[in-house]
């Protein structure tokens, strides 16, 4: 019997090493195959993905793309963590929301909350949220020295913080135990409300935590704004910092010491559903943050304390269970990206206020990804990751980037007064709009594999949110309004619209283009129709006369469209088909009002198809 060496990797000693030229000959193979005709980088640079902020997702990472070094966690840049042991010890902080105007019904969720996992409590309080004069009946019965509070109070941080302070001393909290943000965020308010605070506030709150509470951070530095105003992730980085910066000036300016100011803040981000890009945004966000630190005379004032938020952004509200899956994985992204605190919005978060339910799976989504993935048993798991490492560095730039631009208008308060900010945010989101419009984007549920046989997920009406600065926007709102556009239809007169899929040949001619072509109208509420034997033009007509729709799409092979399809449009106008569509683009048809291929503007199509319907 052999013996094999027992070192684990003898068994491919005696074959080279590939090279990274070997494996671009093999991608130019396959690419060719696909009509592809490219060699070399080229042919790799195919392969690639386009991102925001001009970066780029390459398909294949090696040694060769090297990032600076990331440091060790609890160390600066503090890349790869705030702390020595990250989130190892017990952990992220599991923060959940509440923003109801009703504090006996908050009261009931915290408790609820807290009973099941919830490790620390966000609370809206003003307009729209919970009154101030509520706190106190919101927080009965918990502990506030083992239960963080973050507040979130916009233009009544004062108030609000003033009341949490006169709780704490009336429950005997030492200021040393008493932990969480008061969240006052001028700037943050004004880019939500366009309503101007005067900083006082905040610089007054700030040297009350820096006296009495020292475990309490009285400002908050909000991105979240900036992400649901259709920014990037750079933006969202380079807006942040440009925040913190404006309320370090603030506050040295004050008296306080820049490590003292830099101890008041605490950061927050959106996480979505694109984990890669969520952990590099985390971990180059406290790399950013090491370098102003750094810069303003501070090495040593610590690590960025980062809350992160699933994005609002990315929830549907067609097929809203997809969400729990969106959440689970922006929810991994946050935690693998070494946010401090997680908070995961109900699934129902964009239909209105949650139900148990919603809340139940919310905080049970970072339980599950605790206790049986893992992902606290190691520090900073994406690390030593080239594609991670490589995506950190390009994003901290072009964070670093955005930062200078707003720095060069005169600041934060100043870019977003003058609408530098406003109009940054709104070009992203205007070239982010048309990727979902052509589906280059896709939204399962509503833009990819709609159900149009839902029930709907009825939920009691969210009181209405701060309005007045950017706008708030959402990946399904285009999809949304064509949607809503059927909903009405059907309700005024029993049916939805209907199109006509005329199937031309046998199956293997015409399914995958009549699956494309059902999954695209369904996408804007119309019904699709299929008769799977459609064979001729007369077969067609009669068909599309009993299906009881008003236009119709041909469905088939490029072969089959050069024999038939000439006369089965000219068949189904004359049966009274109000247009007549075509999935694939091999020729023009004179009787051919439209097509439908990989790439086109979907929601134009859908809309003006909707018109054409008539409906309203």
């Amino acid at each position: 019997m052999t013996v094999l060496p027992d070192d684990g990797l003898s068994l491919a000693a005696e074959f080279p090493d590939a090279t990274h030229e070997q494996w671009q000959r093999l991608v130019e193979g396959v690419l060719q195959k696909s009509g592809k005709d490219v060699s070399g980088p080229a042919a790799e640079q195919a392969l690639s993905t386009a991102l925001e902020d001009g970066l780029s997702t390459r398909p294949l990472y090696t040694a060769r793309d090297a990032a600076p070094d990331a440091g060790y966690p609890g160390f600066a840049p503090f890349v790869r963590g705030g702390t020595a042991a990250g989130i190892a010890a017990a952990g992220w902080d599991v923060r959940q929301r509440h923003a109801t105007t009703d504090p006996a019904g908050t009261n009931e969720t915290v408790l609820a909350d807290l009973e099941n996992g919830v490790t620390s409590l966000w609370l809206g309080v003003g307009p729209g949220a919970l009154p101030v004069s509520g706190i106190a009946r919101a927080l009965e019965g918990v502990f506030l020295d083992l239960a963080p509070v973050a507040l979130d109070a916009g233009g009544e941080a004062g108030p609000a913080a003033r009341e949490l302070f006169r709780l704490y001393e009336e429950r005997g909290i030492p200021g040393d135990a008493a932990r969480g943000t008061l969240g006052a965020d001028p700037l943050g308010h004004e880019a939500r409300t366009g309503e101007r605070l005067d900083p006082a506030t905040a610089i007054e709150l700030a040297g009350v935590c820096g006296r009495e509470y020292p475990n309490l951070r009285a400002l908050t530095v909000d991105a979240l704004p900036y992400h649901e105003a259709g920014g990037s992730a750079a933006q969202e980085l380079g807006a942040s910092l440009a925040t913190a910066v404006a309320y370090l000036r603030e506050l040295t300016g004050a008296g306080l010491t820049v490590e003292a100011a830099c101890a008041q803040l605490e950061f927050r981000y959106a996480a979505t559903a694109d984990q890669f890009l969520t952990i590099a945004k985390l971990r180059a966000a406290r790399r950013l943050w090491a370098r102003v630190a750094e810069v303003s005379g501070a090495p040593d004032a610590g690590a960025q304390r980062q809350h992160a938020v699933t994005s609002p952004v990315m929830m549907s509200r067609r097929d809203p269970w997809v969400n729990m899956l969106r959440t689970t994985v922006a929810c991994l992204g946050a935690g693998v990206g070494g946010a401090d605190s997680v908070t995961v919005l109900p699934f129902d978060h964009s239909l209105g206020l949650p139900d148990a339910f919603a809340r139940r799976i919310a905080r049970n989504t970072s339980t599950i990804l605790l206790e049986e993935s893992h992902l606290a048993r190691v520090i900073d798991p994406a690390g030593g990751s080239w594609y991670v490492e490589r995506l950190t560095d390009e994003l901290a730039h072009a964070g670093w980037e955005f930062f200078q631009e707003i720095e060069r208008a005169g600041g934060q308060a100043a870019a977003l007064r003058s609408g530098l900010i406003g109009e940054r945010l709104a070009a992203t989101w205007a070239r982010r709009s048309e990727k979902l419009a052509k589906r280059r984007e896709p939204i399962t549920g509503v833009s990819e594999f709609p159900n149009l046989t839902e029930r709907p997920v009825e939920r009691t009406a969210s009181p209405a949110g701060a309005t007045g600065g950017l706008p708030r926007v959402r990946r399904d709102e285009a999809y949304e309004a064509l949607r809503s556009r059927s909903d009405a239809h059907l309700a005024s007169t029993g049916a939805r619209p209907k199109v006509f899929l005329a199937a031309l040949g046998p199956a293997a001619a015409h399914t995958a283009r009549a699956s494309f072509a059902a999954n695209l109208f369904q996408a804007g509420g119309i019904e699709a129709v299929h008769d799977p034997v459609t064979v001729d033009a007369t077969t067609a007509a009669e068909a599309f006369k009993a299906s009881g729709a008003t236009v119709a799409c041909l469905c088939s092979s490029d072969a089959l469209y050069e024999e038939q399809a000439a006369g089965v449009a000219d068949a189904l106008k004359a049966a009274g088909a109000r247009r007549v569509f075509l999935a694939g683009r091999p020729a023009e048809f004179a009787s051919v009002d439209a097509y439908v291929f990989a790439g086109c503007d979907a929601v134009s199509v859908l809309s003006s198809t909707l018109d054409h319907m008539g409906v309203a």
